[in-house]
């Protein structure tokens, strides 16, 4: 039996695993092929893992698929076009449209705040984060496609009573999921040592 001292994995698998994520888009994915539902629930429950102060858990998720990923198309499409105005574009309208129907499964992002707590917002969100970076590692595992979008809706106040949220809740977005049909191209990070001050007296 292993102690939690021992390692699981390698650091190198680790460190290959962090690397290899990346965004997947829609466009990118295979339309029409479903991820088991047993894979989204493990990815949730790989989320909900994430480290939060006091244990108070601030996220929420709203799974969106088959049917539900029209009804949620539909919303955002809709919104887009009651408030854009004159900035009204054909071919975003349609994009809100038609991109959830690319996906297997969206996963709203929800900031569920703790009412038993005195502990400020920034941190509540920062473990939400930390929860959808969780899924993004575990997506990279399973070899899926993802991306966390925070357009659409996500600052529309009509999706308050869309998603039945609660005073005090914040939408932080979705989490659009599919298998991969062409793959995201190698990633590319500045220095750390460049971004990093580095204290020793």
């Amino acid at each position: 039996m292993s102690t939690i001292n021992e390692s699981i994995v390698s650091p190198a698998q680790f460190n290959r695993l962090i690397r290899q994520r990346r965004s997947t888009f829609p466009d990118q994915f295979e339309k029409g092929r479903r991820i088991e539902d047993e894979i989204i629930w493990q990815l949730l429950e790989n989320a909900s893992w994430a480290p939060n102060h006091k244990h108070t858990e601030p996220w929420h998720f709203t799974v969106f698929t088959g049917d539900g990923l029209k009804r949620f198309a539909a919303f955002q499409a809709e919104r887009y076009q009651l408030t854009s105005g004159g900035k009204f574009r054909q071919d975003k309208y349609d994009k809100l449209l038609e991109n959830p129907l690319k996906a297997s499964h969206i996963i709203a992002i929800i900031l569920r705040r703790s009412t038993t707590t005195d502990i400020p917002e920034m941190e509540e969100i920062a473990a939400v984060s930390c929860a959808i970076e969780n899924i993004y590692l575990s997506v990279t595992a399973y070899g899926l496609g993802g991306y966390w979008s925070t357009g659409g809706p996500t600052y529309d106040p009509a999706a308050r009573q869309f998603f039945s949220l609660e005073e005090g809740d914040r939408l932080m977005g979705f989490f659009y999921l599919g298998y991969v049909r062409v793959p995201s191209v190698a990633g590319v990070r500045k220095p750390v040592r460049e971004k990093t001050t580095w204290v020793e007296e």
